[in-house]
């Protein structure tokens, strides 16, 4: 039974219906602490289960790749340069920490288990890389200062750019002269994206006023789809879509204009759920073992508490901060759900990892997940909006209520 041998209106209802449980289970199932993105994703392995040899749909597939796709998009919208000068100095020493503790464990890997330096690396990425987008929402949940805010934000977000290069240079890395081609395809793609998107600001926009989002979300699953070409997956496309689109905003104000970060927060939020399920339908049947369970609740014993631990040592140590602060604020840089996912499938498709191993990962993944909603206040959600705050300026022009109720909001 397949959802693409349904006959054409059956088809429809059953998509249909899948757009309604994607918007509903997960919401109604965070009354249990259950991160949605995870509801999502388990939905999607119940659904390949109960579907003997189905085989993916293309417009399930076309979804996901929007919400992936866009998701980085917007990562890469919530860059400014200026706050990265603001830290340099304590940032580039995360950075660098990072990468020695990255160069460890693949060190480890490769010496005691026999694996080749990329598969070790990818390893090290998939266990080891916070994803920026939980980590952004969940600091709404968080009682913390505006300074302990930026820290988090952009440990994050700099945690998240030296993945992305790292991935791009392992996964180039099978001869010098790939690794050159690929360097120049993806510096073209640098040099054109500005240039699109000022052709774009000059002979379309100035006609189709308010059409700055659309063709933002179009330029962005253009640079994903590229990338992926390269080998490189859709975030390093996106996410250069997004960050270029930011560095032009004094030339081109509305394209990465409050209004338009506001709209493609909304378009993620929809679509990322496609994703996590379309995920879950991926997962291979032998993936799901007793073995592979205990490996990655292993892996989550031993390696979180370690990510937790030595971020709320720096906190308590350099900061002084409470042991309860201390403790949020590690747990927010927890969740490296969209990574490992990405990379274990990276790894399972062209490095041939054991299914085991696949599998276990994905379980380190769910359990790292949880826990920004065991510590806090509320769980991950896909919704990158924050709780509270004004309305954006273009919304309280449209809606004077939104504005007042903004104002009347505690």
């Amino acid at each position: 039974m397949n959802i693409v041998d349904l006959p054409a209106i059956t088809r429809e209802v059953a998509l249909l219906a899948l757009i309604i449980a994607l918007m509903v289970l997960p919401r109604m199932l965070q009354r249990w602490r259950l991160p949605a993105p995870l509801s999502s994703f388990a939905l999607g392995i119940a659904a390949a289960l109960a579907l003997e040899n189905h085989t993916q749909d293309a417009t399930l597939a076309l979804l996901a790749t929007l919400g992936i796709s866009s998701l980085f998009l917007f990562a890469g919208l919530e860059i400014d340069l200026s706050d990265f000068a603001k830290g340099k100095w304590p940032l580039a020493r995360h950075a660098l920490l990072r990468l020695v503790t990255l160069g460890t464990a693949a060190y480890g890997l490769t010496h005691y288990l026999d694996l080749s330096w990329q598969t070790s690396v990818l390893l090290g990425l998939a266990v080891l890389t916070p994803s920026a987008g939980f980590i952004l929402d969940t600091l709404a949940a968080l009682d913390l200062d505006d300074e302990e805010r930026y820290w988090i934000r952009m440990k994050a977000i700099s945690g998240e750019i030296l993945a992305l290069l790292v991935l791009f240079i392992v996964l180039q890395s099978s001869s010098v002269s790939n690794l050159a081609w690929s360097s120049v395809a993806l510096a073209a793609m640098v040099v054109a994206l500005p240039l699109i998107l000022l052709g774009l600001g000059r002979f379309v926009v100035p006609y189709a006023r308010g059409s700055e989002f659309s063709l933002l979300v179009m330029v962005g699953v253009i640079a994903a789809f590229l990338t992926y070409k390269l080998g490189v997956y859709y975030l390093v496309g996106a996410f250069l879509a997004g960050f270029i689109a930011r560095l032009l905003r004094v030339r081109m104000p509305t394209l990465a204009s409050d209004g338009n970060l506001h709209a493609i927060r909304m378009f993620a939020s929809f679509f990322i759920p496609f994703y996590f399920f379309h995920k879950g339908m991926g997962v291979p049947r032998d993936a799901m073992t007793g073995d592979a369970v205990l490996l990655g609740a292993a892996l989550a014993l031993i390696i979180v508490p370690c990510r937790v631990g030595l971020v709320w040592a720096q906190r308590r140590l350099i900061r002084g901060e409470s042991a309860t602060v201390s403790l949020r604020v590690s747990a927010a840089l927890t969740p490296t759900l969209i990574f490992t996912l990405v990379l274990a499938s990276i790894l399972s498709e062209r490095f041939g990892i054991s299914d085991t191993l696949y599998g276990a990962l994905l379980v380190y993944a769910g359990l790292a997940t949880m826990v920004p909603s065991l510590v806090m206040s509320r769980p991950v959600d896909f919704d990158m909006l924050p709780d509270t705050g004004p309305a954006p300026e273009w919304a309280a022009q449209d809606h004077p209520s939104l504005s007042e109720t903004s104002k009347d909001s505690p």
